[in-house]
C-alpha cells in the first residue's frame, strides 16, 4: 500500500518549513493581485482535509456543513486560531487515513457525488494539498527574498548535496 500518510507528512513539513519563515504581519496579507494571503490557503487546507476525511469511508467527502466559499475569505480571527483549526483537521486526516488497509484502497467512497477509489481520492487529496503547500512557499520567497532559508536543495548547492547526500 502507497503510504499517503508519509507523503502527507513530507508537505506538511515544508508547509511548517515556510510558515516559519511569514511573519505574522504577512500572514493575512495577499502578495498581490487577486493572490490568496497564506492565512486563506490554510484556512482553505483546513476546511478541506476536514470536510474529505471525516466519516472518510462512508460518507461524502464534500460534507453539507462545509463553507467553502467563506474558506477563501480573509479570516477574522488571528494566526495561532486559523493554524488551531488547521491542526484539528489535519489530525481527522491522520486518524482516518493512518487506519487504511491495502484492501481499503479499492473500495469505492465519493466525493461531491462523483465515485473514487479510496486509492484515487488520496491521490487526489495529496495533490490538491502539495499545490497548495506550493503556493505557501512562492509566497514566503516573495516575502523574504534573498533571506529565504531554503526547504530543499539551494541554488548552486547540488553538487555538494549530491556528494555527501544522505537521501531526502
Amino acid at each position: 500500500m502507497p503510504d499517503y500518510l508519509t507523503v502527507f507528512e513530507n508537505f506538511k513539513r515544508d508547509l511548517e518549513g515556510a510558515l516559519a519563515q511569514i511573519h505574522d504581519d504577512e500572514f493575512a496579507r495577499s502578495p498581490g493581485g487577486s493572490a490568496n494571503s497564506v492565512a486563506v490557503i490554510v484556512q482553505h487546507l483546513s476546511g478541506n482535509l476536514k470536510s474529505r476525511f471525516t466519516d472518510f469511508l462512508t460518507s461524502d467527502g464534500e460534507k453539507p456543513w462545509r463553507e467553502r466559499e467563506g474558506e477563501f475569505q480573509v479570516p477574522t480571527s488571528d494566526r495561532a486560531s486559523v493554524m488551531a483549526a488547521f491542526g484539528e483537521a489535519w489530525q481527522v486526516m491522520v486518524d482516518n487515513v493512518s487506519g487504511l488497509t491495502d484492501a481499503d484502497l479499492t473500495r469505492t467512497i465519493t466525493i461531491r457525488g462523483q465515485p473514487l477509489t479510496v486509492d484515487e481520492a488520496l491521490l487526489r487529496s495529496v495533490t490538491h494539498f502539495a499545490g497548495h503547500v506550493g503556493q505557501v512557499i512562492i509566497i514566503g520567497k516573495q516575502f523574504r527574498g534573498d533571506d529565504w532559508n531554503y526547504l530543499s536543495i539551494p541554488p548552486g548547492q547540488s553538487k555538494p548535496y549530491n556528494d555527501n547526500s544522505t537521501g531526502r
